[in-house]
């Protein structure tokens, strides 16, 4: 199966600040067939959809700050349904909301009224992980305790493959674990060494995994993550789009060189 593939738009960020329009007709120039938003640059979402169309890219999701979703659920979501997204993504979680935090119950509570009021606007909700949610709680990772709580028809994921690995977990085995509640796969690549403080998650223990040393993010099929597999365990478990993230260029490269990288090496073992 060969997916869409997408770019989050926060790994050319200060080209997109500059010019949405120019930014976003050369990623549908590398071969990108959508794009996943991280704000609208100072655009109407009207505008936004009519970019989106004018150039023929999907817009298929957005990462959503997660306070600015539950201070006005509908008013916030409804800016997203309007440029026509499919998914809204909570994306990233501060540290006073973490789940090494009393506020972590009131983030699974909020999540699943954020999921209910996407799927009433014709979204659907996901969670985009980090490192951080591969703390264990009770003996479950905090991220697999998410998911538990919030049902799958109010939230579904949006792994990232890059801090699974970092999180202490093989990528494409975990993707497997979500096989049916996996329809956008987050493809990032790194290099860097693990710490012995990644293999310390068993039973209560509160630690969170320690980064590797010498962490880079790298374009994809330039770092240490095993993409053949990832693709072939995002196939099995169903997903409808792959979306390459940088979140900081690297090897001497541009943003929009490393985009072009990424999307190139995608073609070359035949997505």
């Amino acid at each position: 199966m060969s997916f869409p593939v997408a770019i989050q738009v926060y790994s050319v960020r200060e080209d997109a600040k500059k010019n949405l329009y120019g930014t976003l007709k050369k990623i549908k120039a590398m071969g990108y067939d959508g794009v996943e938003f991280a704000g609208l640059y100072g655009h109407t979402p009207e505008e936004v959809r009519e970019m989106c169309a004018d150039l023929g890219l999907t817009p298929i999701s957005a990462h959503v700050p997660y306070l600015d979703m539950v201070a006005d659920p509908e008013g916030v979501l409804s800016i997203y349904a309007t440029i026509g997204c499919q998914y809204v993504v909570v994306p990233y979680l501060k540290e006073e909301h973490r789940p090494d935090t009393d506020n972590f119950v009131e983030v699974i509570k909020n999540v699943a009224m954020l999921g209910g009021v996407a799927k009433k606007l014709g979204m659907t909700l996901l969670y985009h992980n980090h490192d951080f949610e591969f703390m264990k709680l009770g003996g479950k990772y905090a991220l697999d305790i998410l998911y538990e709580e919030v049902p799958a028809d109010l939230l579904q994921t949006e792994l990232d493959m890059c801090w699974v690995n970092v999180g202490g977990e093989n990528p494409a085995e975990y993707l497997l674990k979500y096989s049916g509640r996996s329809p956008v796969v987050h493809l990032k690549d790194f290099v860097g060494e693990k710490s012995e403080g990644m293999y310390e998650l068993i039973g209560i223990d509160k630690k969170a995994p320690e980064r590797p040393a010498n962490f880079e993010f790298r374009p994809v099929g330039s770092g240490k993550q095993d993409f053949p597999a990832i693709l072939k365990a995002a196939e099995q478990a169903g997903a409808g789009w792959v979306v390459v993230e940088q979140d900081q260029p690297s090897m001497g490269l541009t943003p929009m060189e490393c985009a072009a990288k990424s999307r190139e090496y995608l073609k070359s073992i035949g997505n």
